[in-house]
């Protein structure tokens, strides 16, 4: 079989979600997408929207579940079963209110540190034994009752922030397809600095 890759980035479907924090694992698979001006289609028997593109690396399936977030590994578990998928070419992105806003951190396996999206793909995979991109996006203060947070929208500054995040976590990717995931977390894991020359350039 051909070279594949299945890149996951989990959310919650509908516009009532779009751009909400907790959808930082769409929003970067929706950069890699455009990056490599691929269009997504809605494939039912995976229950999500799939994007497909072909590169030097072999092909990529950029994979949206459209379940809801606790339940993402009823369509992680679909493709794997159905590409027979080998899991060191599974990686799956997602939002970590643990992690400051402006923080990438990519590990090759871990526990889902009570995320429910990565809970669920845990649990119809059998496994912990699979990437995972985890994308901050901070607390508002440290209360364990943070959903008002995770669901609420990005603000104007954060967006600005969010957008030099996903670009950099996107070339994490590109660099964990082309070679391997060491490079990709030694190279891009940390922390994005938001200076004021950055903001400065035109």
């Amino acid at each position: 079989m051909e070279d594949l890759f299945l890149i996951v980035g989990l959310g919650n479907p509908g516009g009532e979600y779009a751009k909400t924090r907790h959808n930082a694992g769409f929003m970067l698979v929706e950069v890699l997408a455009n990056r490599w001006r691929v269009n997504w289609n809605n494939e039912k028997k995976f229950q999500s929207r799939i994007a497909k593109a072909d590169r030097s690396e072999g092909r990529v399936v950029l994979c949206e579940p459209q379940t809801f977030m606790n339940l993402s590994g009823e369509a992680v578990g679909a493709l794997v079963k159905f590409y027979q998928l080998p899991l060191p070419k599974l990686i799956v992105a997602v939002d970590d209110a643990d992690l400051p806003l402006g923080e990438i951190r990519l590990r090759p396996s871990g526990s889902s540190g009570g995320h429910h999206g990565l809970e669920s793909i845990e649990q119809h995979l059998g496994s912990r034994e699979y990437a995972r991109l985890r994308i901050g996006i901070g607390r508002k203060d440290s209360r364990r009752e943070i959903v008002g947070h995770v669901l609420g929208k990005l603000s104007a500054t954060e967006t600005v922030l969010m957008e030099k995040i996903l670009t950099r976590a996107a070339d994490q990717v590109e660099t964990w397809l082309k070679h391997g995931l060491q490079k990709a977390m030694s190279q891009f894991n940390g922390v994005i600095e938001d200076s004021n020359n950055e903001g400065k350039k035109q």
